[in-house]
């Protein structure tokens, strides 16, 4: 039996989509985030040595990260579930599923990651009179360096998904999977997100699809906000 362990509003989100995709059987074991730091609890470290979600284990396997997790259960099961989510080698479309794999952590993740812990800094206890400047501090790095960037990210894939129903193509594929939280996060966290309209549709393309809609219903919200 695969076992996800699940940290609530995480990347795990992604592995639970593919796991009701492939219709595989499994089961969570979730763990709550600090209420304070908002980080994963020392319990986890006990399945991993990172200490981070998602990790599955499969029998005696251990799995950690979220990508290598999915290829690792399209690889083992894709093909006795029948569902193919890697394209042929050698295609336009497995080398926008491999561009796609890599970006969402490599490129896009970070810039969403530090508009949470930035737009957060003004809410932290603090002295009264270190608040303004926190505040202003914040605001300044989000608006010369992470809107921007994030801005630039979202024309980008709005511009690919303008030609592409899915990230790789017509079909969907483990990049929408590895894609699918920083999509979450972007339109929740990005200025301006929803004048995105083909990042638009695409979002609501992924949550329409059953599959989907039940890891949400098992795993809770995907993003914080």
């Amino acid at each position: 039996m695969i076992t996800v362990h699940h940290l609530e509003t995480s990347r795990s989100q992604r592995v639970l989509w593919l796991l009701e995709e492939l219709g595989l059987p499994y089961e969570i074991v979730r763990y709550k985030r600090d209420p304070k730091t908002r980080l994963a609890p020392p319990e986890l470290k006990a399945i991993h040595p990172l200490g981070k979600s998602p990790v599955i284990t499969d029998g005696g396997i251990t799995v950690a990260e979220s990508g290598a997790i999915l290829e690792y259960l399209a690889e083992t099961y894709g093909e006795q579930a029948g569902v193919a989510l890697m394209p042929r080698p050698g295609t336009p479309e497995h080398r926008q599923c491999r561009f796609w794999m890599h970006y969402a952590e490599g490129s896009l993740m970070p810039w969403l990651v530090m508009k949470l812990v930035f737009k957060a800094i003004p809410t932290q206890p603090m002295p009264f009179f270190v608040r303004p400047v926190a505040r202003g501090i914040s605001g300044q790095v989000q608006a010369k360096l992470l809107d921007p960037n994030l801005a630039t990210a979202l024309e980008f894939m709005d511009k690919h998904l303008a030609s592409h129903a899915w990230f790789s193509g017509d079909q969907l594929s483990l990049a929408d999977f590895q894609m699918s939280f920083a999509v979450e996060a972007a339109m929740s966290r990005a200025a301006n997100a929803a004048s995105y309209p083909h990042l638009k549709a695409y979002r609501d393309r992924m949550v329409a699809l059953p599959a989907y809609r039940r890891a949400v219903e098992k795993g809770g919200p995907v993003v914080m906000g």
